[in-house]
């Protein structure tokens, strides 16, 4: 019987997590306040703690805007702006509640995304390589 792998190989990974840090390393980031990423499963863990997610917006009005985490999970992100339906955003903010975001800096990154790669980097950030991420 033949092992099944992991159709994201380790070094795949390594590679993602030095490519990450270099292009972060690169683009002035603040890190007077670094906001630790998340996706729908790991938001809890952090309340009260800035925190990074990319979201699918379902709807928006301008209060509130209800979207989609990386993970499938529903979430609130408060004080965005009007945001196309389907349109994919990174938010950083303080995490106000196990569902939600008050958000402080948004990011529109338009239709397409790839969800899978950032769940990947969540769980990654908030696992293995947690000390390279807080």
């Amino acid at each position: 019987m033949t092992p099944v792998r992991n159709p994201i190989h380790t070094e795949n990974i390594h590679t993602l997590v030095y490519d990450l840090l270099v292009i972060l390393t690169f683009q002035n980031m603040d890190t007077s306040s670094p906001s630790i990423f998340v996706n729908g499963e790991s938001l809890p863990l952090y309340f009260g703690k800035r925190v990074r997610a990319v979201v699918q917006v379902i709807q928006s009005d301008g209060a509130g805007t209800t979207a989609k985490s990386t993970d499938e999970h529903q979430l609130i992100m408060k004080g965005l702006p009007v945001i196309p339906p389907l349109n994919f955003v990174e938010v950083i903010g303080i995490a106000d509640s196990n569902q939600s975001v008050n958000a402080e800096i948004w990011t529109d990154f338009g239709s397409t995304f790839d969800t899978a790669s950032y769940n990947q980097l969540c769980k990654l950030a908030n696992g293995e390589f947690k000390a390279l991420f807080l």
